[in-house]
């Protein structure tokens, strides 16, 4: 069988050398070519119709920024960035997701043999999901998937998403989606509804286009997508720009209401508690749990724990099962809970686990979610 035909496009050789290790550690994975700049990028791409690509930010003769939007409306192609910029210009990563960029991965931008494999277990589930997803890629930008003939011919329900433990680099074992922080049951009742919200890939998009008509007078809203430590500031502002109610990141000890919004805190968890019938959030440090912090599965724990049959449930397109977990607590404690469905998902991993696992009411296209809300509020 055919693998995922993966090509970097990055200045550093020392980059593209550790890309292609990883990439090849993979038997899944080849990594076809590379190039120092997008200018030198542009023959090969044709030469190798890569299936997906790795995009660096700062290079010589052309920026990736520049280069990603001459890709998406020239040659459209799955593009994953990798560039140490994201971590001190956070802009660029929502930039790119708008853009047209499947995610983004962090570069090491000092040592980068430091955190080497959890860095290698993040990058090769990024680019097998941007490959399982290409055909909705594909058809949002309105052109027809390339696809090879023959015995080249590869299927992405073929693909496992998971990266194995090979030689060279060890998959980084992460928490499972048992771990959960311990919450103590509270006899108050909160007064209001709450919408507490769950997103990962493509969540950022989703969440402006699920969000953009909600006003004032809805119910508070909570949300954790899943963002590293500071990059939730920037789009907490951009969201807060965007909508036309209040948000703002979460911070320990604040209370929300009607017409706001929190968003978790990168690299915090986030959960909601009640004091004197009114939300406020709780935010505390902690290990990762299913994988991932802020986590989806501790706040919508703690939803089941606080707000019970006052929580409305909302899990939206995400790699992965974070989420599913605590969905069913808060189906089983009594809120009414909405998935988005598979046709609209940049990936449907976190929504087809919740579903599977019994804790949504409801399965709906992303425009639909917000008004079905509102009708339980």
């Amino acid at each position: 069988m055919s693998k995922i035909k993966v090509m970097s496009v990055d200045d550093s050789a020392l980059i593209r050398q550790l890309l292609t290790k990883i990439v090849s550690s993979d038997p899944a994975l080849e990594m076809v070519g590379t190039a120092a700049n997008p200018i030198l990028a542009e023959s090969k791409i044709k030469t190798l119709k890569p299936d997906i690509l790795t995009l660096d930010i700062e290079m010589p003769e052309m920026d990736g920024i520049t280069y990603l939007k001459k890709l998406m409306l020239n040659n459209p192609i799955p593009v994953i960035m990798f560039s140490s910029l994201l971590e001190k210009h956070r802009e660029f990563a929502l930039d790119a997701l708008n853009i047209g960029a499947f995610d983004y991965v962090i570069k090491p931008s000092a040592n980068v043999r430091d955190g080497v494999e959890e860095l290698a277990t993040d990058l090769v589930e990024k680019i097998k999901n941007a490959y399982a997803n290409r055909a909705k890629f594909y058809k949002k930008h309105g052109v027809t998937m390339p696809v090879e003939s023959g015995e080249s011919t590869i299927h992405a329900s073929s693909i496992s998403l998971e990266a194995p433990q090979t030689s060279g680099f060890k998959v980084f074992q992460k928490n499972s989606a048992d771990i959960m922080l311990p919450l103590t049951p509270s006899r108050e009742v909160p007064l209001d509804k709450i919408i507490l919200i769950g997103s990962s890939t493509g969540g950022t998009e989703a969440l402006v286009e699920c969000l953009k008509n909600v006003t004032p007078s809805a119910p508070p809203i909570v949300i954790t997508q899943h963002m590293p430590e500071h990059f939730t500031t920037s789009f907490a502002k951009r969201l807060n720009n965007v909508l036309k109610i209040e948000v703002r990141e979460s911070e320990d000890g604040m209370s929300v209401g009607r017409g706001q919004a929190i968003l978790s805190r990168g690299a915090k968890h986030t959960m909601i508690k009640v004091k004197n019938g009114k939300y406020y959030v709780e935010v505390r440090d902690g290990e990762p749990v299913t994988r991932h912090r802020p986590s989806v599965d501790v706040l919508f724990r703690s939803g089941a724990v606080y707000a019970k049959n006052k929580a409305i449930g909302i899990i939206l397109t995400g790699m992965g099962d974070d989420g599913a977990n605590g969905m069913k607590e808060m189906h089983d404690a009594g809120a009414y809970n909405i998935a988005q469905n598979e046709e609209t998902c940049t990936v449907f991993g976190m929504p087809k686990e919740a579903i599977a696992r019994g804790g949504v009411d409801e399965i709906l296209p992303l425009d639909k979610i917000l008004a079905a809300a509102l009708k339980k509020a």
